[in-house]
């Protein structure tokens, strides 16, 4: 008599695959660093489950392939529904205690707690990606065990299978990535470059002829994209400078090249040089050197600040390389944007170098997120000895920065890894929302470099190893925004801060990886000192920019 499907389905199930599945679900439901939504947390469940699932089922045919004994009859079949009774009260107990958790997180980030983590809708989710992905591992296996049968026909039964393996993951990586993971990122690409194209009516072409994409600007309004023309015409203008400083201020300068005013990076380059000299940018007293984030975006919270700060005495020039979000690009070709980086820097430095030193401006580099990382490698070390720039702010450098990781894996041992104190503090130092732990009096040496960061923030702190072991910056004590009830769960851990990466920019204005203007007011303090304004100054300047 032949069963219902659903019943083999059911006996088909591995027994050690389900409990370890309902453990690696449970811990999925503990909090991390940034809040979920239902959605997002249900499919992350679903995917820990499976993964936990997975690992699970890979013991228990290890276990078989090894000939070693196992229970049959009865007592499996007893010890199969024990294993589902523990795994439901498991998830049940978990499930409830969810909202908790969600809020111990929402309440560091001074958000409104929720009264319902909508544990139910979280299950119902967490099921059917569970189910969706199983139904994968079954097509994956039918593929193996189909060319592994064929090939048994020539050559031992293992050696068969591991080829029937390494085939069946050949074709499907092949898929995923040839098909759909390409053919998702052509589409993401051609949808943000068509969606940089939109003018919005609330964008005026500037009729200033020193603005970048006036009438007399060597480039074109339409060619600057979205994010160009929403940066050249946003940030004070000198009535706002004037009314609020009470005093003299002058017109900011931001020139900004889209990736379509040139054919290549060093093209776009020569041009954004170009502008910057036709606006007089060299004749400011602070010049930046902007490497915005992979979609061209700028921060105006990092820019409009330092323009505060120093009463519109300011230059700034960015160069587009990218229409792709920074998280999708940072882990698809982090390196995407360091050639337009190095580009740009190249040609500004080189002008710079050649104008007398007391009359140029001081000369600094700036970046959020991808841009930090790309910004980072736009000159080597020994280019820079002979005539170095007077320093960098980057913000929100993500975990793959070389130079980020070789100076906090260098710190003061005291201090944490989401806040490190380097040396003595005179090359460069680290803050967050609550300043830096090198005092502010501290003396600098020749240049200054900080690195804004919040110890919420995934993009910084995401580590592929993760996956295994626990990170450093997890010990106690905790950053001021991370939950201490965020636990270290092998695997698990490692999904829910790929989630956090993926949701990074949504987080709550000063915390994860939105930094907030009076946060970079007091990194660029820092970085290109007071300008000569009073701590009452400095404190109006904060609400100013806290209110915009």
């Amino acid at each position: 008599m032949k069963r219902n499907p659903l019943i083999r389905f059911w006996y088909s199930l591995s027994a050690a695959g389900l409990p370890l599945g309902t453990l690696f679900f449970a811990a999925s439901l503990t909090p991390s660093l940034l809040p979920r939504t239902f959605v997002t947390q249900g499919v992350l469940a679903g995917c820990a489950f499976i993964a936990g699932y997975g690992i699970g089922a890979l013991a228990c045919w290890l276990w078989g392939y090894m000939e070693l004994r196992e229970p049959r009859g009865h007592i499996r079949r007893v010890l199969k529904w024990v294993s589902i009774a523990a795994s439901t009260l498991v998830a049940v107990i978990f499930l409830w205690r969810v909202t908790g958790w969600q809020n111990s997180i929402l309440e560091l980030m001074e958000l409104e707690p929720v009264s319902s983590a909508h544990p139910p809708k979280i299950a119902l989710i967490a099921l059917l990606t569970a189910a969706i992905l199983l139904v994968i591992g079954r097509l994956f296996r039918i593929v193996f065990h189909f060319i592994a049968v064929r090939v048994n026909r020539f050559v031992p039964r293992r050696v068969a299978n591991v080829i029937g393996a390494a085939a069946a993951i050949a074709l499907f990586w092949s898929v995923i990535d040839g098909i759909i993971f390409r053919g998702l990122l052509r589409m993401a690409d051609s949808s943000y470059q068509q969606f940089d194209e939109l003018i919005e009516p609330e964008r005026v072409q500037p009729t200033d002829p020193m603005k970048t994409g006036s009438s007399a600007s060597l480039l074109q309004w339409e060619e600057l994209g979205r994010t160009g023309r929403a940066y050249v015409s946003s940030g004070p203008a000198i009535e706002d400078l004037r009314a609020f400083s009470g005093g003299a201020a002058r017109e900011p300068i931001r020139v900004y090249v889209g990736l379509r005013s040139r054919e290549t990076a060093r093209e776009r380059a020569q041009l954004a040089l170009e502008e910057l000299k036709r606006a007089g940018g060299f004749s400011r007293s602070i010049l930046i050197v902007i490497t915005p984030t992979g979609t061209g975006w700028v921060d105006p919270s990092g820019i409009d600040s330092v323009e505060y700060l120093h009463g519109g005495d300011v230059a700034s020039v960015a160069l587009q390389y990218s229409y792709l979000s920074s998280p999708l690009s940072l882990f698809i070709e982090p390196d995407y944007g360091a050639e337009a980086a190095r580009c740009l820097f190249s040609e500004v430095y080189g002008y710079w170098t050649t104008l007398p030193r007391e009359s140029r401006p001081r000369l600094y580099l700036h970046g959020l997120s991808l841009g930090a990382l790309n910004s980072e490698q736009s000159a080597e070390l020994f280019e820079l000895l002979a005539d170095p720039p007077h320093g960098a702010m980057w913000s929100g450098p993500p975990f793959l920065s070389e130079a980020w990781r070789a100076l906090t894996e260098g710190r003061d041992p005291s201090s944490p890894a989401w806040l490190p104190r380097f040396r003595d503090g005179r090359f460069a130092r680290f803050m967050n929302q609550n300043g830096s732990p090198v005092p502010a009096d501290a003396p600098w040496g020749p240049m200054r470099i900080v690195y804004l960061q919040y110890a919420s923030d995934p993009i910084v702190f995401f580590e592929y190893d993760v996956c295994w072991k626990k990170p450093r910056w997890m010990s106690i004590p905790r950053g001021p925004d991370v939950s201490p009830q965020f636990t270290w769960y092998p695997v698990v851990t490692f999904l829910q801060l790929a989630l956090d990466v993926a949701t990074a920019s949504s987080s709550a204005m000063g915390h994860g990886h939105v930094y907030a203007p009076e946060h970079y007011l007091d990194a660029w303090i820092a970085v290109t000192g007071d300008a000569g304004r009073s701590p009452q100054e400095i404190e109006r300047i904060r609400a100013r920019l806290s209110a915009r």
